[in-house]
C-alpha cells in the first residue's frame, strides 16, 4: 500500500473529481494504460482535467479490492502476503494522485482547485478505510510480532516497522467511537489545509501595484523596471509598471525603492495576506486546524500535535527543538539589534528623523552592505545568468559524482516553461529524469520545492528509475537580458538540486522508503549541504560569467561576497527562528487555542522579545509550510539540518572540495539510502561522529556574538 502517496494526496497535493466519466472518456483516459512516453513519464500532453475524476475513483476502487484480497487471504500473515502486498497495492491511485498533486501546485487552475476541494473528503475517507481497517491491522500486527521468524533484511525490517507504526499512529488501536472521531478530524483537516493554501495563492495573485509616475521608480534597478513594464503590458496597462507579491517583484522593491511610502504600501499588502477579513481570510482556518491537530494527537495518546509529530523525527520531542531554538535565539536577536542600531545611525546620518520600520529594513540593509563591503547586488547579478548557474550546478554534481545531464526535447512537459533532462552515470547508464521549472506565474504557488512524478523502486530485481522535478520562482528574463539571479536565488537553486539528487540517486527496494522518505529534520541535509558549494570561490568561478562580456567574475567581487557572507544573518536567523517558535507553540499547545491568530502571534512574539522592526518570516495567515505544506511542528527542520550540513561540509573543507572518497561516502550513506535506516545512524556512518553546532554558529557569524554576551 502506498501510504506515502495517500499522505501526499491529503497534505497539500489533494486530488479530485467532479463526477464519473462515461465509458468513452474512460477508454481514452491516459491513466488507464501504460505510459507510452520516453522513460515512461506522465503523458502530460494527453492528460486533461476531466481524466482525473474517473481515474481517481477507479484507483480507489481497485486499491480497496487489493486491500480486501489481503484481508481475506486464508493463509497466515507473512511479510510477503501482507506487507509487500500492501506496498505493491494502489498503483493506479498513486499514478493519478502524484500527477494531480504536482499540477495543483505548479500549474493549477480554478477548475483543478474546485476538483480538489470537492474530492478532499472522499480521499480522506479512502485513506481512513485502510488505516482504520481492524482486520488489516491485525495481519500487520501478527507479522510485526513474528518479525524475527521471516529472515528479513534491514530494508524489509524498516518497511515492516514503518508499516506497523503507520497503522498505530493513524488510529488502528482506537475503539470504534474514537475511530469515527478520527475520520471526522481527518476529513476536516484535508479540506481546511487545501483551503488555506488556495487562499494564500489567491491573495498573492490578486494584488497588483501599478506605478505610472517614473519618479516613483527611483532607486529601482533597470532590470526590475523592465520586468514590471512588461508585466503591466501583459495585464492590459501598457505604459505603466506592475509590481506584485511574488518574491522576485516585492523583495527587490523593498530593497531598492527610494519612495518610503510605496515601500510601506507593498509591505503591508505582503504581510496582510490571508488576514484581511475577506473570503480568503485564513485566521479561523488556521486556529481550527491547530485545535483539530491537538484533538487528533490526544485521541492517539499524545499531549500535543508536536509530541505526536516529533516522535518520528531526529529531534524526538518538543523539548529538544526548544533547546536548539533557544540556543540560537539569544545570539541571533543580539546581532539583529546590532544591525538595527547600525541602520538607525545610517538614517540619522542622512539627516532623517524617522524610526526604522519593517518596510525600511531591506532598503537600509542594502545601503549598509554597500557602505561596509562596497558590495552592490546589482553589480553582482550580471554574473549570475540562470543558464550559467545551471551549468555550474551540473559541473559541481559531475565533479562530485560523475553525473551528466542532457536536455530531452521529445518528451511531454506539464508547462511550456518546464524543461526535462536525462540524468546519467559516468558510464552512461540511466539514473532518472529531471524536470526544472524556474519562473513565477499565477498558476504556480510561491516558493521553491522538489517533488517526484515517480519515486525510485526496485521491480523484479531491476532499479525503476525516478522522475524528479524542481519548481522555483526565480527572477524572469527581460527583453534585454536573460534571467539574472540574486545570490540568494543562486543558493536556492543549489538547495533544490540537493533535494533532487536525494530523489534521483535513491537506490532502495521499496518506494515507500525511497529518496526523501525521511524525517523532516533530516531531509534538508542533502539540500543544504549543496548550498555550501555554491558559495565557494573555486565553484563560483565555474558559473559566474558576465552575461554580456563573458568575463568570469573578478576575484575582488568574490572577496566582497565572502566578507559579506554573514552580513544580515541577525535579521535572517531571527525572522526564521521567530517563525519556528510560532510553529512550535501553535502545535505544542495541550489545550484549545481560543484567541484569534493575530492575538496569539503578537503575544508569542512579545514573549520571546522579537523587536518591532522584524516580523516572523511567515506570519500565521500565510504560513503555508505548516498549514498546507506538511511541515507542521517541523519548520525548525531547516536550522536542525543546518547543524548537520555545516558539520558534514567540513568533511570536504578539511580535505578538498571535490573529494571523491567523501562524495562517494555521502552518496552511499545518505543519498542512496532514503529512509532505510535511522537518520543519525546514516549521518554517523558518513561523518564518523554526531554533528556539532560550532560550524553553523561560525557560518552565520553568531559565534562572536555569544563571546561578547558572555563577557
Amino acid at each position: 500500500m502506498k501510504k506515502s502517496i495517500i499522505a501526499l494526496s491529503l497534505a497539500g497535493a489533494v486530488l479530485a473529481s467532479c463526477g464519473a466519466g462515461d465509458q468513452q472518456s474512460d477508454s481514452m483516459n491516459p491513466f488507464f494504460e501504460a505510459y507510452n512516453t520516453p522513460f515512461e513519464v506522465p503523458p502530460f500532453d494527453k492528460i486533461k482535467n476531466e481524466h482525473f475524476a474517473p481515474a481517481l475513483r477507479e484507483g480507489m476502487r481497485l486499491h480497496q479490492e487489493e486491500i480486501d484480497a489481503i484481508v481475506n487471504n486464508a493463509e497466515q500473515p507473512t511479510f510477503a502476503n501482507t506487507i509487500e502486498a500492501m506496498e505493491n497495492s494502489g498503483e493506479l491511485l498513486a499514478r493519478v494522485s502524484i500527477v494531480f498533486g504536482n499540477l495543483n501546485s505548479a500549474n493549477t487552475s480554478d477548475e483543478l482547485q474546485a476538483i480538489a476541494r470537492e474530492m478532499a473528503p472522499e480521499l480522506s475517507k479512502h485513506s481512513d478505510n485502510i488505516n482504520l481497517n481492524t482486520q488489516l491491522f491485525e495481519r500487520v500486527k501478527q507479522v510485526w510480532e513474528n518479525k524475527d521468524s521471516f529472515g528479513l533484511n534491514a530494508e524489509q525490517h524498516k518497511l515492516l516497522e514503518k508499516s506497523y507504526k503507520s497503522f498505530v499512529r493513524n488510529g488502528a488501536n482506537l475503539n470504534d467511537s474514537d475511530k469515527e472521531k478520527m475520520r471526522e478530524i481527518n476529513s476536516k483537516l484535508s479540506v481546511l489545509s487545501l483551503q488555506f493554501g488556495q487562499n494564500v495563492l489567491a491573495e498573492t495573485n490578486a494584488y497588483q501595484f501599478f506605478i505610472d509616475n517614473e519618479a516613483d521608480l527611483s532607486g529601482l534597478p533597470q532590470e526590475l523596471r523592465e520586468v514590471a513594464f512588461q508585466d503591466a503590458k501583459t495585464a492590459g496597462e501598457e505604459g505603466k509598471y506592475l509590481f506584485t507579491l511574488q518574491n522576485p517583484s516585492v523583495m527587490p522593491f523593498l530593497q531598492y525603492a527610494d519612495n518610503r511610502e510605496l515601500r510601506r504600501q507593498i509591505w503591508e499588502a505582503y504581510k496582510n495576506r490571508g488576514d484581511q477579513g475577506n473570503d480568503k481570510d485564513n485566521n479561523e482556518i488556521l486556529i481550527e486546524m491547530a485545535n483539530l491537530r491537538r484533538q487528533k494527537a490526544n485521541l492517539l495518546g499524545y499531549a500535543s500535535h508536536a509530541d505526536y509529530v516529533l516522535e518520528e523525527s531526529m529531534a524526538k520531542n518538543p523539548q529538544n527543538v526548544q533547546q536548539l531554538l533557544d540556543q540560537l535565539w539569544s545570539p541571533a536577536l543580539a546581532k539583529a539589534k546590532q544591525e538595527r542600531d547600525e541602520m538607525q545611525a545610517l538614517i540619522a546620518a542622512e539627516g532623517k528623523d524617522f524610526e526604522l520600520e519593517p518596510w525600511d529594513w531591506r532598503y537600509y540593509e542594502e545601503k549598509l552592505k554597500v557602505q561596509k563591503f562596497d558590495l552592490d547586488e546589482q553589480e553582482v547579478k550580471p554574473y549570475f545568468a540562470l543558464d550559467k548557474v545551471q551549468e555550474g550546478v551540473f559541473m559541481v554534481v559531475n565533479k562530485l559524482w560523475g553525473l551528466t545531464f542532457s536536455e530531452i526535447t521529445n518528451i511531454p512537459t506539464y508547462h511550456p516553461e518546464a524543461k526535462a533532462y536525462e540524468v546519467k552515470e559516468a558510464d552512461g547508464s540511466h539514473v532518472g529524469v529531471l524536470y526544472m521549472d524556474f519562473h513565477p506565474r499565477a498558476s504556480k504557488r510561491g516558493g521553491a520545492w522538489m517533488t517526484s512524478y515517480r519515486p525510485q523502486e526496485t521491480v523484479n530485481g531491476e532499479r525503476k528509475a525516478p522522475v524528479i522535478s524542481i519548481v522555483c520562482n526565480f527572477s524572469k528574463p527581460t527583453g534585454n537580458a536573460p534571467a539574472l539571479l540574486t545570490f540568494d536565488e543562486v543558493t536556492t537553486f543549489f538547495h533544490e538540486f540537493g533535494h533532487a539528487l536525494h530523489g534521483l540517486l535513491s537506490n532502495v527496494q521499496y518506494r515507500s522508503l525511497a529518496g526523501t522518505s525521511v524525517p523532516r529534520d533530516f531531509v534538508e541535509l542533502p539540500s543544504q549541504i549543496m548550498e555550501n558549494w555554491a558559495t565557494e570561490p573555486e565553484v563560483i568561478k565555474l558559473y559566474a560569467f558576465h552575461y554580456q562580456t563573458g568575463e568570469v567574475i573578478p576575484d575582488a567581487l568574490i572577496e566582497k561576497l565572502q566578507k559579506s557572507g554573514s552580513f544580515g544573518q541577525g535579521f535572517g536567523t531571527t525572522e526564521y527562528l521567530a517563525a519556528s517558535y510560532l510553529d512550535m507553540v501553535y502545535h505544542s499547545s495541550t489545550c484549545p487555542i481560543e484567541v484569534n491568530a493575530a492575538v496569539f502571534e503578537k503575544a508569542l512574539m512579545g514573549s520571546i522579545g522579537l523587536i518591532d522592526e522584524i516580523i516572523p518570516r511567515y506570519r500565521s495567515t500565510y504560513f503555508q509550510h505548516i498549514f498546507s505544506g506538511g511541515y507542521s511542528s517541523g519548520y525548525y527542520s531547516y536550522i536542525w539540518s543546518g547543524v548537520l550540513d555545516t558539520d558534514a561540509f567540513q568533511a570536504f573543507k578539511e580535505t578538498e572540495l571535490f573529494n571523491q572518497e567523501k562524495a562517494l561516502a555521502f552518496r552511499r550513506e545518505i543519498l542512496e539510502r532514503g529512509g532505510t535506516d535511522e537518520p543519525m545512524n546514516m549521518y554517523v556512518n558518513f561523518r564518523g561522529a554526531e554533528p556539532k553546532i560550532d560550524a553553523l554558529l561560525k557560518k552565520r557569524g553568531l559565534d562572536q556574538v555569544q563571546v561578547e554576551r558572555s563577557r
